[in-house]
């Protein structure tokens, strides 16, 4: 008995010391983003991808990027850019947004700094539904877009764009998610991107769909 619980012991020992040099081997791929949140999900919808995701701030990388482009690809490219210039390898960004139909694509590239930098997600609904007000409610019609550029360590880069459609609700349902998740209803599934698991929406997500553009593009390369 004793001899078999030693050498499953000295199995599972051997077995995390093959993972911990596996990891080291593996190529590095740099998230340019602070996000927490956003990293994770990363992770999760990369999970068996051959390299070490790791986020800025896990290596000590702190800069603030000035995202000025016009376009979230553009703000993506900066983004990735500047942090492959000081690190090289793989660096990946993402900008992503809401954008409402009837507002004409506002919040979009400044959705996360909507209302003010410091406001909560629940004053960012308030005042959607506030500048929604005399628009019909089967009018309510929105999009996350989510654009993911890529510097190689060559310095080469490509950029993809996928979104996901859905309809505003002017009550947040569902505890899951983030940012404007609680308010995105996607009639397909006739939940909120807050009331399903992780492995759902990154099925339908805007990020889900770009990660896997992003991930054919690599294959091919």
């Amino acid at each position: 008995m004793e001899a078999d619980v030693m050498y499953n012991r000295r199995s599972t020992d051997k077995d995390k010391r093959v993972k911990k040099e596996e990891k080291k081997s593996m190529e590095r791929f740099l998230v340019a983003s602070k996000n927490k949140d956003k990293i994770h999900e990363i992770k999760e919808i990369l999970d068996g991808f051959p390299f070490e995701i790791v986020g800025m701030e896990s290596i000590g990388i702190h800069t603030d990027i000035v995202e000025d482009a016009d376009s979230f690809e553009g703000n993506a490219l900066i983004k990735a850019s500047t942090i492959q210039k000081q690190v090289g390898g793989f660096v990946m960004a993402d900008d992503s947004g809401l954008c409402i139909d009837a507002l004409d694509g506002a919040p979009g590239i400044y959705s996360s700094r909507f209302c003010g930098e410091d406001s909560t997600y629940q004053e960012k609904f308030e005042k959607i539904w506030e500048m929604l007000k005399d628009v019909p409610k089967d009018q309510w019609t929105a999009h996350f877009v989510c654009a993911i550029a890529v510097v190689r360590p060559d310095g080469s880069h490509f950029v993809v764009k996928e979104q996901c459609d859905g309809v505003l609700l002017d009550t947040p349902r569902g505890e899951n998610g983030f940012g404007y998740d609680p308010i995105f209803f996607v009639p397909e599934i006739g939940k909120t991107t807050a009331e399903i698991s992780d492995e759902e929406k990154n099925a339908i997500s805007h990020r889900g769909k770009a990660l896997r553009s992003m991930l054919a593009i690599l294959k091919e390369s």
